[in-house]
């Protein structure tokens, strides 16, 4: 899955559902689905691939069953964004990249929403691979073409990919096995992988993001030359359903659906894409941007903060019928997720296990819950939290084989301690755990002198900084920080602007940040970015902590290489526990619905996809006219 996913939460802004979807929708491993190819080809080429099972749609599908075919096409959908912008470039990791830039864009593949591990064919008509999977190659549809009517080319996929991992450092590294990219056909690209087995990699490949080669080596209106190795506002031409009508930087962002879309008719897209216009406005302020939503300037709100879901919906376009509610688990079915405070490893006061176990102990969810989250939320407990991969208990059968091969490299709780977070709510049970949190900085090093915990060689304190993005979760930190003052830990909180947050993060300027990383059901090869020692020192990694153990590193390439179902579940059940004995982060808290409020406007289809709910895509404008 795509890395940097956060879960709606207090704690952190809402990521848009659409964006979740597509990102836990592309860490797939293929299986069988044939093609409507000759009979030559019948054996390789396939229209989609699926990891658990047999994909739902067979050959010559018309369309997905969950979209509304007769949806009509029109109207004008307002979105809201938080922060701001400084440039279209998908691919330069420079900059604070607007919202929206996937109506423009298209991959090689695109996810079913009714199903888990499952897509189909987009740009590419078809897929093939060998058993072994030490190579793929996609056959591109003849009929896919560019906003100015050239054809999508196997030049564009391959230069796409060029230019992706030399101006991208994740996309470098997330594609590091790939060694070649070839033309083998007329609209036949094959990508060559240095390893075999691996069974994500075709699948990786598929969610590539392709970029028209000539726009981008041609001079702009002004006769200036364009750079791919630039930020830029000037709107990028793409093939997808909508192109950027109007920008300005900064501020707002207009998508205009594109008329003569050449795909609006291949099966995938039927039913999707109905809005005529979409319109993005940036808030610097989250309640600002509420407040907006609440006036009718904005017609879909995410709701990520569980007072104002509880206490705040009483404005008059609620009470009247101009605003809808729902809550809906749709998005999570086929999720996992780790949301929490996340320790700087690299920091030197981190690396000591136990210094971190006393943070966990120093954090009161139950209190929170119960003051400020109207008891909305559960405590996270497990790396792949809200799956069945999620592990609990003492580790039995396959699991315990596999860790008893690393014994030696894991803590001993592992095998007689199931992971547990501190439970608060109360004056005594809080007293208890900063009682045991004191115990284990004595253990570390630490001792307090005159109220401060200081180093017990040096003198000196132990202090540190949360560095948020915005001040919406403030209200979370702060009582944190007064309960580890209480042990004489000295904090502080600071909130900074998207930009220099962004930058801060990227650059490892941090003591501990909020972070997250949703989790789909097929784990693989994103686990090298959050947790593999190569990615620890690599700038803009997910992985923010730092982690870099040998131990982790084998449980990754487990999962990464499982050779079926059940030793993948096993693998991750194993590396779930490791990293939780390792307290490597501090673990909050998350809904399992998504909380969600919209303008009567809007319709959506009943019922919606199982794993999702198909925002913007498959909903429309009850204004429309057609």
């Amino acid at each position: 899955m795509t890395i940097r996913s956060v879960f709606k939460s207090d704690s952190s802004r809402a990521m848009p559902v659409i964006s979740l979807l597509a990102a836990m929708a592309f860490f797939l491993a293929p299986q069988v689905l044939l093609s409507q190819a000759s009979a030559d080809d019948a054996m390789h080429w396939k229209i989609g691939a699926s990891l658990i099972g047999s994909p739902k749609y067979k050959s010559g599908f018309t369309r997905f069953d969950y979209v509304n075919p007769d949806a009509p096409k029109g109207g004008r959908i307002n979105l809201s964004a938080g922060g701001s912008f400084d440039t279209l470039n998908p691919v330069l990791a420079k900059g604070e990249l607007a919202e929206g830039l996937g109506f423009v864009f298209e991959t090689l593949m695109t996810p079913a929403q009714d199903e888990i591990s499952t897509e189909y064919g987009l740009l590419a008509e078809s897929i093939s691979y060998p058993d072994d999977y030490s190579s793929v190659s996609y056959r591109l549809r003849p009929e896919a073409r560019w906003h100015d009517g050239q054809p999508v080319t196997v030049e564009d996929v391959i230069w796409s990919f060029q230019q992706a991992v030399a101006l991208d450092p994740k996309r470098q590294f997330y594609y590091q096995h790939v060694t070649e990219a070839k033309k083998t056909g007329e609209r036949e690209v094959t990508f060559s992988f240095d390893q075999t087995n691996n069974r994500e990699l075709p699948q990786i490949v598929g969610q590539l993001m392709i970029l028209p080669k000539h726009w981008w080596e041609a001079k702009d209106e002004k006769g200036r030359q364009r750079s791919i190795e630039s930020t830029a506002i000037e709107p990028p031409m793409g093939s997808g359903p909508y192109r950027i009508e109007a920008v300005s930087p900064g501020s707002t962002v207009l998508f205009k659906r594109v008329d003569t879309y050449w795909g609006q008719q291949i099966p995938v897209n039927i039913g999707s894409h109905n809005f005529d216009e979409i319109h993005y406005s940036y808030y610097a302020d989250r309640n600002v941007e509420f407040e907006a939503f609440k006036a009718g300037e904005t017609d879909f709100w995410i709701e990520n903060a569980a007072r104002r879901w509880a206490k705040d919906y009483v404005f008059p376009a609620v009470r009247d019928g101009r605003v809808v509610r729902e809550e809906l688990a749709n998005p999570y079915r086929s999720s996992g997720v780790l949301v929490g405070f996340v320790p700087n490893l690299r920091r030197s006061k981190f690396q000591d296990r136990r210094v971190r176990k006393a943070l966990n102990l120093a954090f009161d969810f139950e209190e929170l819950n119960r003051t400020i989250f109207f008891d909305q939320y559960q405590r996270v407990d497990s790396f792949f939290y809200g799956s069945e991969l999620a592990s609990s208990g003492l580790p039995q059968g396959r699991v315990l084989d596999i860790l008893e091969a690393i014994r030696d490299k894991i803590p001993a709780e592992v095998f007689t301690t199931p992971y547990q977070n501190p439970v608060g709510g109360d004056p005594q049970k809080q007293r208890s755990n900063l009682g045991k949190a004191v115990r284990l900085f004595k253990e570390a090093g630490y001792e307090i002198r005159k109220g401060v915990m200081v180093n017990a060689q040096t003198g000196e304190p132990f202090t540190f900084e949360i560095l948020l993005n915005g001040p919406t979760i403030e209200r979370v930190a702060l009582p944190y920080v007064a309960s580890l003052k209480k042990i004489g830990v000295d904090v502080t909180v600071r909130s900074v602007d998207q930009a220099q947050y962004t930058n801060r993060e990227r650059n490892r300027d941090f003591d501990v940040i909020y972070a997250g990383w949703a989790q789909s059901m097929s784990p693989g090869n994103e686990q090298f970015e959050y947790w593999g020692s190569q990615s620890a020192a690599r700038e803009g990694s997910a992985n923010y902590g730092g982690i870099a153990d040998e131990a982790v590193d084998i449980l990754v390439k487990q999962v990464v290489f499982a050779s079926d179902r059940d030793e993948l579940v096993a693998a991750t059940e194993a590396l779930d526990r490791v990293l939780l004995a390792n307290q490597f982060v501090i673990p909050s808290y998350t809904s399992r619905v998504a909380r969600i409020a919209y303008s009567s406007r809007l319709a959506h289809p009943d019922p919606l996809p199982e794993y999702a709910i198909g925002f913007p895509t498959i909903w429309w404008s009850k204004d429309a006219s057609n």
